[in-house]
């Protein structure tokens, strides 16, 4: 299950970009060459913006369902990644991690961001779910 896996990672040093590509590696759903792409992503991009939960969320939607995709041309990148922003929002109001993590830091910071590493995974393996099911 990948939110198990990602929160577990995060809980153990890995951020929380690495983290979900990470779970997605040990799940076979996409290769290892893929978690140092995530690094970057952590804490929004080093600037604040995007969620990094999200953005590897994104990265594996896209590494799945984008051009010249794993399941060809059934499902639309464009159309999960909206999904997925559209769950993650109604869950969190947002996807900026400034906002998201306003005013808390050290361990306050780390166990609210658990929470946006369980709602990313949680949203991206289910999405992936309703492709592979169907």
């Amino acid at each position: 299950m990948i939110k198990d896996k990602a929160l577990e990672y995060f809980k153990n040093g890995y951020s929380c970009s690495e983290s979900i590509i990470q779970s997605c590696i040990d799940e076979g759903i996409c290769p290892p060459e893929l978690l140092p792409c995530a690094t970057t992503f952590s804490g929004g991009m080093s600037s604040g913006c995007l969620c990094g939960a999200v953005a590897a969320s994104q990265i594996v939607l896209g590494y799945l369902y984008g051009r010249n995709n794993k399941f060809g041309n059934n499902v639309f990148a464009r159309e999960k990644a909206a999904q997925f922003v559209e769950e993650f929002k109604t869950r969190n109001k947002v996807t900026c991690c400034r906002i998201l993590c306003a005013g808390l830091e050290g361990m306050a910071r780390k166990e609210h961001c658990c929470k946006m590493v369980t709602d990313a995974s949680d949203i991206l393996e289910s999405l992936i779910k309703t492709t592979v099911q169907g």
